[in-house]
């Protein structure tokens, strides 16, 4: 007695829902439910790839020839400037750590937080073209003062240099 609709990839299907009722009424929030799970599946999906693909190019964990390569295909700009904001914590790294800086940092598109080890979070933050050093330090000093009045830790802010491409 229940109306089930496996979705995932057309070949290979990883999920399956179901639902209680075999009517056509069931079977049409099977079908709306599996397309809405699918989509958010597939945007985890692609925000996790991108963050993991952050980690891996500033960890140098990524061979150049594939930099370009998966930068086109996570629809990522190649010739942006960013700048690395490395906030280590005194204490351990705590998830509200994260948290706080995603407040920060709301655009998933163009902002990255990744969590290296225990005490560091790197912030990869994309600038616009002809930003001022005043600028990025004015940046840095706001995430140092959130941070520090919203957790209670103390942290130190490292800034890197602004490079052009996603190689640099």
């Amino acid at each position: 007695r229940f109306t089930y609709k496996p979705f995932g990839t057309p070949q290979h299907p990883e999920y399956t829902l179901f639902v209680e009722g075999n009517d056509p009424q069931a079977a049409k929030y099977c079908a709306v439910l599996a397309v809405a799970l699918s989509n958010i599946k597939h945007y985890y999906d692609e925000k996790y790839d991108r963050n993991s693909f952050m980690k891996n190019i500033i960890l140098d964990n990524i061979l150049p020839s594939d930099v370009l390569y998966k930068t086109r295909e996570l629809k990522l700009s190649v010739e942006a400037s960013r700048v690395v904001l490395l906030v280590r914590s005194q204490k351990l790294v705590e998830v509200s750590l994260v948290d706080v800086l995603q407040g920060i940092f709301p655009d998933t598109a163009k902002d990255f937080i990744i969590r290296i080890d225990d005490h560091d979070v790197a912030v990869v933050r994309e600038m616009k073209q002809d930003a001022t050093e005043q600028e990025i330090l004015k940046l840095a000093q706001e995430l140092h003062d959130t941070v520090t009045s919203e957790i209670m830790v103390k942290v130190s802010v490292g800034i890197s240099t602004v490079v052009e491409t996603i190689q640099e």
